[in-house]
């Protein structure tokens, strides 16, 4: 499974860090001076993740066309009324985007404070979506529609789940922003910060391509 933000900026630093202390001061501008060590241009941090959302997509893409697949298979397929709450998930994920922005906003101004209180509103709407979509699984339950029921209830278990699990990393990443000591490190917090939003984004998007697929292709 692809790997989760907080994964691919310590694998960056970890390669170039060389167990050297990095100097006060962060990614600055002046070639890491104070240590020698050479800066790490913000682009090689993008392009990982660009590499790692390549992957994402490919791994989703291959579901989805095991979904359609699988659909048209047989007569096995058994449709379900999707759980109400995914709806009011969906409206917290969609409100972590706009937040998640605000508070980007927020740390290139310079205003921490404001940025913290954003940032923290924001991993507080992906942990509520997170507990949306348990309950959602708790209602299908209640129905009697379970993992194994039919082949339509096991794509929208496994489906949501490997979401929900690429959604926590993103938490992890949100957490990894906000409570690292950015002082002594090679890139810069607000850098981090833009990477960390455009996964939630991309997570973001993916849920919305996700809930479309399981709805029509009930």
């Amino acid at each position: 499974m692809p790997g989760t933000l907080t994964d691919d900026l310590e694998i960056i630093e970890a390669g170039h860090g060389g167990g050297t202390d990095i100097p006060a001061g962060g990614d600055n501008d002046d070639g890491g001076s104070g240590s020698g060590l050479p800066r790490i241009p913000e682009r090689a941090y993008y392009t990982v993740v660009q590499l790692a959302l390549a992957g994402i997509v490919m791994f989703f893409m291959a579901l989805t066309s095991s979904f359609l697949v699988r659909k048209g298979l047989g007569s096995d397929w058994v449709s379900f009324t999707l759980p109400r709450v995914l709806w009011v998930n969906t409206l917290l994920l969609v409100a972590s985007s706009a937040t998640i922005q605000v508070a980007l906003r927020q740390i290139r101004e310079g205003a921490a404070a404001a940025f913290r209180q954003w940032w923290a509103l924001t991993t507080a709407l992906g942990l509520l979506f997170l507990v949306g979509q348990l309950l959602a699984w708790r209602q299908l339950a209640a129905q009697g529609v379970f993992l194994a029921t039919n082949p339509s209830s096991s794509f929208f278990y496994v489906l949501t789940a490997l979401h929900g699990i690429h959604l926590a990393g993103g938490i992890v990443g949100l957490l990894y922003v906000r409570f690292r000591p950015w002082q002594r490190s090679r890139i810069r917090q607000v850098t981090a910060a833009g990477m960390a939003s455009i996964y939630w984004h991309f997570m973001d998007g993916l849920w919305l391509f996700l809930l479309a697929l399981l709805y029509l292709g009930r």
